[in-house]
């Protein structure tokens, strides 16, 4: 199956899960979903992920995370830039999320960054998505 937007389908197949109160989620693996995948980790929006399989056919497993009356942590995911309209911004420019209770994604020339690492290093760059 032939995706024109790898991103948003990452983004769709998080929020359904999300939605309907899965544990996990298995999403096709690349080097940004998996990259996308750490920064969700380490800023705390789901609990773990693992890559099983084979370099071919390689699969993200996202546990997600959610409170103690089981409201989800990820309340909203947004695509920003998407094939047909780019959205670019500079250093001066990078969108903040909620005031900071969100995280912006960009891809820039260091590589994906979140909104505050970008104004941090004075990079701008191709904004993917905001999870708040």
């Amino acid at each position: 199956m032939n995706i024109s937007d790898p991103i948003a389908d990452y983004l769709t197949r998080i929020r359904n899960a999300v939605s309907a109160g899965h544990d996990t989620v298995n999403i096709p693996a690349s080097k940004l979903k998996t990259e996308i995948s750490r920064i969700l980790l380490r800023e705390g929006f789901i609990r773990s992920m693992d890559i099983t399989g084979e370099a071919p056919k390689q699969v993200i497993k996202i546990t997600l995370k959610y409170g103690p009356d089981r409201e989800s942590v990820i309340t909203g995911l947004q695509r920003i830039s998407r094939p047909g309209l780019r959205k670019y911004v500079n250093a001066d420019d990078v969108p903040r999320v909620l005031g900071g209770l969100g995280i912006a994604l960009l891809t820039t020339s260091r590589g994906i960054l979140t909104d505050r690492e970008a104004r941090k290093s004075r990079t701008g760059g191709e904004v993917l998505c905001q999870i708040w």
